[in-house]
């Protein structure tokens, strides 16, 4: 009696144990979800312009940090209209403020809703910057932006959405909303304060293939 009893306890522990680990091994196999992020107000500031040679600091964003940073760590900069990516070289050599390019960054530039936007495109549609190129071209109708010259007002192209191969390898992808203070949805071009942008984001910090 006392040896079945003996059998069947430990029948009813290894059975617990099993059931405890499927459990574990169920949650060390879910995925987080991945969160849509609004940056509002990142300040890109610089010098010159109209006419006179562009200058100043790019103000460096991380996505996996969600915050500026002032290290190698990032991934994407802003000065005035021109978004740069942490991968490849400077585009101007003598640019004091512009970055040297320590990570592996990469962008690919999708037409598309941002939530349509779940699946990373092709390996051969990400570019770096290079010398004189910006993986994110700049100018009007060209980047993420039109640029109106009867108000000078700049404007967030809308169905452009950036696919970011981060400096480390991961994925991001961002949509620019606005260029201006407080994001307003008519700028004023008499009070308009521009060089903020507002963007979402949303960043994929696992080895999945998806957003």
């Amino acid at each position: 009696m006392k040896t079945n009893f003996l059998k069947l306890s430990l029948l009813a522990l290894t059975i617990f144990i099993t059931s405890c680990s499927n459990d574990d091994d169920k949650k060390d196999d879910t995925i987080p979800a991945v969160v849509t992020t609004k940056v509002s107000d990142l300040p890109a500031p610089q010098t010159g312009g109209q006419g006179q040679p562009v200058g100043g600091e790019y103000t460096r964003f991380s996505f996996s940090e969600n915050k500026i940073v002032t290290n190698d760590n990032w991934d994407i900069a802003f000065r005035g209209t021109t978004i740069i990516v942490n991968g490849g070289t400077k585009v101007i050599t003598t640019d004091a403020g512009e970055p040297e390019r320590k990570g592996s960054a990469a962008v690919s530039i999708v037409s598309g809703t941002f939530a349509s936007v779940t699946a990373f495109p092709a390996a051969s549609t990400f570019a770096q910057d290079a010398a004189t190129v910006l993986a994110i071209p700049t100018g009007s109708d060209k980047g993420w932006y039109n640029y109106n010259s009867s108000n000078n007002i700049i404007s967030a192209i809308a169905g452009k959405v950036f696919v970011v191969k981060t400096h480390d390898g991961k994925y991001a992808k961002f949509e620019i909303l606005s260029y201006y203070k407080g994001a307003p949805a008519n700028p004023d071009p008499a009070t308009a304060v521009a060089r903020y942008y507002t963007f979402n984001f949303a960043y994929q910090a696992n080895s999945t293939t998806t957003f």
